[in-house]
């Protein structure tokens, strides 16, 4: 240990900016104590924070959760002063060394009151619009760091193979390729590096960015049966080629940081995974930044949770983890992780290296000369340009399923001007469901829990001023006998909000009875039904007859607007599906390789509404299924560009034929200036025997604390 002693700025490489990232981490580093060390590898919750807590431990970092209960608004200028508060703490510490502070910013800053709530992941994946992901990323950046935080747990960058998994609504895609593409979010949120930038090498533009966190490394969506933190079971070479691609494209945009997954890959706990952490991820990868444990990982790393913690730090640190995020009992972690090293159980090689990556990730964020958050990016929070972006991102999300039960009259676009209309269903006025999971809450919750446009609000806009809009939640028998009065309905239905392992589901499907509404209506009224769900789920084949058009919506977030804005016919549909739309649970997992794929609408399925021509029509086999049609698949004629029998146009999926330029493990269009030179991908390595076993212990319902 390095004896301690005062430092004066005139004394010292690390205080000067003029001086080389890594001249100043050695420099610090070799003036740290052991006890700073492992301070520095310590992330709390900031319940538990406070200026003392900070200077006594030489805390590193503070996080916050995502709320357990909504009841309270958070302001984003109320949290700058908090964790400038928390930042004046830790620089009157002896090496003045600025927290790092982060939180989940999963689709938007979506904890905050008045913040713009983008569209889930899944709805992204949709669009296939890479540079929108990119604006989108800016977006975002500018938000957070209006609150102060310098760091988001995001994206996750999981290639989510089963509709069952309770985090479908956080995967772009199930396919490896359109997950890739979507990455290029990382060098929004970041900033675009310079040509020639390392591969794996933190980056950060500036004061206007955040810290990026790619996440939950790796194969978190392939598990078995879509459980959450189950068990991926696959070979190394599938591991590699199907979830770990998505990894590559993030280290060559400079990626500051990588979150292990909760889950198991052949029985063996991510977190304690030296293989995958260390050997190939850091060694084989070249990933120079932080590797942060996720949310009491360490924790769920014992059999039952919380047993055997000394061993379970142990072997996370060895592993390769250099952050832990505690968040609560940081003394006890504190403790265990200095006697492990007291006791040679853990090197000083190894706390050296997690801390290098941790000063490394602060030092290239800018932290030692703004430590302090910015108060004029306030107006950038929720401001009108962010959410054009995010009206943007919803028209582009809309995945037209279905459009007219007659060849020759399309039901979309509505008539504006139409004499009166009905709108229903629990989700046509209802911003919480309409945003889903992570949004001013971890799980969700139903109401005007911030600033946004519902889908009757929007219709209520865009409708002419002689149009009369009726809405009823779930129409009474009155209004339904009164059909004639209404030129057509619109029914929003869906799920209600949930995240992570509250939304395993082992059937998918539209909550509070939503499909009866719909059709309910439909048998009645023309009806247009929207559906707002974080992945595919079971249709009824009753309802899919009876309505006149179905559009997946997904969980478009705050601005409602983008939805009237292309089922009223400003804009045209280009929305693709990110996943294969089943037809009954039975199929889970769909592979669109396979001979026996039979899917109920395919992975890239989206109509647009020129070129009408015929209805699909509803068979036992599959919605696509026309005359000559076989597995789903949109018949075309040989001598006819356009679509032969089909209800529109279908979508062309972009990824039929993807760019030469493309990434060497996934091939698809990249952000501009996004390289992978100097990464080896072929990554072959043997993996070793068994680690930590498996965990089958319940998720706490307090995982995250009341806000």
């Amino acid at each position: 240990m390095t004896e301690a002693r005062e430092v004066t700025a005139m004394d010292c490489v690390y205080k000067n900016p003029n001086e080389g990232v890594e001249d100043r981490i050695q420099d610090l580093l070799q003036r740290m104590t052991v006890e700073e060390k492992i301070g520095q590898m310590t992330q709390i919750h900031r319940a538990v924070s406070s200026a003392a807590v900070i200077k006594d431990f030489f805390i590193g970092s503070v996080c916050n959760s995502a709320g357990k209960s909504g009841n309270k608004d958070v302001m984003s200028e109320d949290w700058a002063e908090m964790i400038d508060g928390f930042q004046t703490a830790a620089l009157e510490t002896r090496l003045a060394i600025p927290i790092i502070y982060g939180l989940d910013a999963v689709h938007g800053n979506n904890k905050f009151y008045g913040t713009t709530i983008f569209p889930h992941n899944i709805g992204l994946g949709a669009t296939r619009d890479y540079d929108l992901a990119r604006r989108i990323g800016s977006a975002t950046a500018l938000e957070v760091r209006a609150s102060g935080a310098h760091w988001v747990f995001a994206p996750c960058v999981a290639v989510g193979k089963d509709p069952r998994w309770g985090r479908c609504l956080e995967s772009y895609s199930e396919d490896t390729e359109v997950v890739c593409n979507m990455t290029s979010i990382v060098s929004g949120l970041q900033g675009s590096p310079p040509e020639g930038h390392p591969a794996g090498y933190p980056f950060l533009a500036g004061r206007n960015n955040v810290v990026a966190c790619a996440k939950h490394f790796v194969g978190d969506g392939g598990t078995e049966m879509g459980k959450n933190e189950g068990d991926t079971i696959a070979s190394y070479e599938d591991l590699e080629r199907i979830h770990m691609a998505p990894y590559l494209n993030c280290l060559a945009q400079g990626v500051s940081a990588v979150m292990p997954s909760y889950s198991l890959w052949n029985g063996r706990k991510l977190h304690g995974d030296r293989f995958l952490l260390t050997e190939i991820l850091k060694d084989k990868l070249g990933f120079k930044g932080c590797l942060v444990s996720d949310w009491s990982g360490i924790d769920k790393m014992g059999e039952p949770r919380g047993s055997n913690y000394r061993e379970c730090v142990e072997a996370a640190i060895n592993a390769g983890i250099d952050m832990v995020m505690v968040p609560y009992k940081y003394e006890k972690f504190i403790n265990e992780l200095t006697s492990l090293v007291k006791d040679g159980k853990i090197l000083m090689s190894r706390i050296d290296d997690a801390v290098e990556r941790i000063l490394r990730l602060k030092f290239t964020a800018g932290l030692f000369e703004h430590p302090f958050s910015d108060r004029s990016l306030l107006k950038f929070v929720g401001c009108k340009e962010h959410r054009e972006i995010a009206r943007e991102a919803v028209r582009k999300s809309l995945v037209l399923l279905k459009n007219g039960k007659d060849s020759d009259k399309p039901f979309l676009p509505l008539d504006r001007n139409a004499k009166r209309v009905l709108v229903a269903g629990t989700h046509a006025d209802d911003l919480g469901f309409q945003c889903g999971g992570w949004s001013k809450t971890w799980q969700g919750q139903s109401g005007r829990i911030t600033i946004g446009a519902t889908i009757l609000d929007a219709v209520k806009a865009i409708v002419g001023a002689e149009t009369e809009v009726v809405y009823e939640k779930i129409p009474s028998e009155e209004t339904l006998s009164n059909e004639e009065d209404f030129s057509y309905a619109i029914v929003a239905v869906g799920e209600a909000p949930y995240a992570e392992s509250r939304g395993d589901d082992p059937e998918p499907s539209i909550h509070f009875d939503g499909g009866e509404v719909v059709s309910l209506v439909a048998e009645k009224i023309p009806t247009v039904a929207i559906l707002m769900t974080g992945r595919p789920v079971v249709l009824d084949k009753t309802m899919l007859e009876k309505v006149e058009a179905l559009v997946a919506a997904w969980l478009p977030g705050t601005e409602g607007d983008g939805i009237a804005d292309v089922v009223f016919g400003d804009y045209d549909f280009t929305g693709k599906l990110p996943m294969s739309w089943f037809r009954d649970t039975d199929q889970l997992p769909m592979n669109p390789e396979a001979d026996s794929y039979d899917p109920l609408f395919p992975l890239g399925f989206g109509l647009k509404y020129q070129a009408q021509t015929t209805v699909f029509e509803i068979s036992d086999s599959s919605v696509a299924d026309q005359e000559d049609g076989q597995d789903g698949e949109l018949n075309k004629d040989e001598d006819d560009e356009e679509v032969d029998k089909g209800q529109g146009e279908e979508v062309d999926d972009s990824q039929a034929n993807p760019p030469e330029d493309s990434l060497e493990v996934c091939e698809g269009e990249t952000a501009p200036h996004i390289e992978n030179e100097g990464v080896d991908h072929s990554m072959n390595a043997d993996p070793p025997g068994p680690s930590v076993g498996d965990e089958d212990a319940a998720r706490e319902l307090a995982k995250y604390d009341e806000e």
